[in-house]
C-alpha cells in the first residue's frame, strides 16, 4: 500500500519532471550491506524542499536516509531547487529566500539533534546572471543570508526542441551561456570568490566548454555528469547519445577550470523506469546502467576533478540513499585509497571549501 492507502498502479515514469518517491515501494528493495562503510563521503548535490506534490524533505527526512544507509556521510552541499522563495519584495531578490531557508535548516542540522553529518555545509543559490546592474545586490544578499556558507550560483541552461525533454523547468531558449550579458554576470560571481554550477543536457556540453575557455578564471562545476538524455525523442538512440555525450565531455575535460559531479542521471538518462519496475534498482544494477557515463568522467577529468553526489530526493524516486553510495563504490573499486578519498570527499572539500571535522559513526 502507498501513502494514499491504495495499491501502487504501475505506469511509465514521466522523466520530464521531478516526482515524489513511493516509500512503500522503496521498502521492497533487497537489503544491502554498505561497501567500505568507513570511507568518508561529502554528498555534493542534494536538495531540501516541500515538493509540489506535498512531499516534504527537510533535515529529519534526510537524517533518516543517512542513518538507514549505513554509510559515513560527513556533510552535504545544498543545491538550489526554487525552494521557499520569498513571497513578496523585489522580484530579483526573491530567490534569496531559498538561501535563508537552507541556512536555517543547516543550523537545525548543526544541533546534531537529527544527524551528525553537516547538512548544507555549503549552499549554492540561484540568480539570473543577466540581471545587469541589479545582480551585485542579489549576490551580496545571498552572501549575507547564508551564515558564511554561501559558495556559488547555479543557473540552468537546459533546453531542447522536444517539449517533453525540455520539461517544465528550462532556459528560455538555447545558448544561455553564450550570451554576452550572462558572461558579464559571471564576472560578478568570480569577483566574490564564488563558483558557478552549469546544468545542461548533453548536447549543450560544448556550450559549457565555450564558457570555460572564454572565462578561464571561473571555477565551473558540471552537474549530473552532463545529463545524458535517453527518453522521449532520444529514446532508442543509446549509442548515438553516448557518442555525442562523450565527444562533448572530451572537449570539456581540456578546460582545467571545470570539475564534474557524478551521478544524478535517473531522470534524464531514463534507462531504469521506476514507474514500471517491481522493485527499486540494486546498486549492482545501477552500476551497470551508469558505469558507461561515470567511468569516462573519471578517466578524462581524474579523481581530483570528480565528486560523488546523491541528487536526493530527486533520485529517491528510483532507489534508496545507500544504493547510490554502494553503486559509486562498485564503480570505483579499482581506484587507489588516495583516488577514492578525492572522489568521495576531497574534491568537494576543496571546491566548496568545507572544513572537515571528525564525525562519530554512532551518530550517523
Amino acid at each position: 500500500m502507498n501513502e494514499t492507502g491504495m495499491s501502487r498502479q504501475a505506469k511509465p515514469a514521466d522523466f520530464s519532471r521531478t516526482q515524489a518517491p513511493d516509500e512503500d515501494w522503496l521498502g521492497l528493495a533487497s537489503p544491502e550491506i554498505p561497501i567500505e562503510p568507513e570511507l568518508a563521503i561529502i554528498d555534493a548535490h542534494m536538495h531540501l524542499w516541500q515538493h509540489a506534490s506535498g512531499y516534504r524533505y527537510f533535515v529529519e527526512e534526510y537524517a533518516r536516509d543517512v542513518r538507514a544507509s549505513g554509510h559515513h556521510v560527513e556533510a552535504s552541499v545544498y543545491i538550489e531547487c526554487k525552494s521557499m522563495y520569498r513571497a513578496d519584495g523585489p522580484e530579483h531578490l526573491r530567490s534569496v529566500g531559498e538561501t535563508e531557508f537552507a541556512a536555517g535548516l543547516a543550523a537545525a542540522g548543526a544541533s546534531r539533534r537529527y544527524t551528525a553529518p553537516r547538512v548544507a555545509a555549503a549552499i549554492i543559490g540561484y540568480a539570473d546572471l543577466r540581471l545587469g546592474d541589479r545582480l551585485p545586490e542579489v549576490l551580496d544578499a545571498h552572501l549575507a543570508a547564508a551564515n558564511g556558507q554561501f559558495r556559488g550560483i547555479r543557473q540552468g541552461a537546459k533546453w531542447d526542441p522536444d517539449p517533453a525533454v525540455k520539461g517544465p523547468v528550462s532556459a528560455d531558449g538555447p545558448g544561455l551561456y553564450l550570451e554576452p550579458g550572462f558572461r558579464r554576470g559571471l564576472a560578478e560571481v568570480i569577483k566574490r570568490g564564488l563558483i558557478f554550477e552549469a546544468s545542461v543536457f548533453h548536447p549543450q556540453i560544448l556550450d559549457v566548454a565555450g564558457l570555460a575557455r572564454a572565462v578561464p578564471e571561473a571555477s565551473i562545476v558540471l552537474v549530473h555528469s552532463g545529463s545524458p538524455v535517453g527518453h522521449d525523442s532520444y529514446a532508442g538512440r543509446v549509442e548515438q547519445v553516448h557518442a555525442d555525450w562523450l565527444a562533448g565531455l572530451k572537449e570539456l575535460a581540456k578546460c582545467p577550470n571545470v570539475s564534474v559531479k557524478l551521478g544524478g542521471m535517473l531522470m534524464t538518462l531514463a534507462n531504469f523506469d521506476f514507474g514500471l519496475a517491481a522493485r527499486p534498482v540494486s546498486s549492482e544494477e545501477l552500476a551497470r546502467l551508469w558505469r558507461p557515463f561515470t567511468e569516462p568522467c573519471l578517466d578524462l577529468f581524474g579523481p581530483d576533478r570528480c565528486m560523488v553526489a546523491s541528487n536526493f530526493p530527486v533520485d529517491k524516486a528510483g532507489f534508496g540513499y545507500g544504493t547510490v553510495w554502494n553503486m559509486f563504490k562498485r564503480i570505483t573499486a579499482g581506484c587507489s585509497p588516495a583516488e577514492k578519498k578525492a572522489i568521495f570527499s576531497g574534491t568537494a572539500v576543496r571546491i566548496y571549501r568545507i572544513s572537515q571535522r571528525p564525525t562519530s559513526r554512532s551518530q550517523t
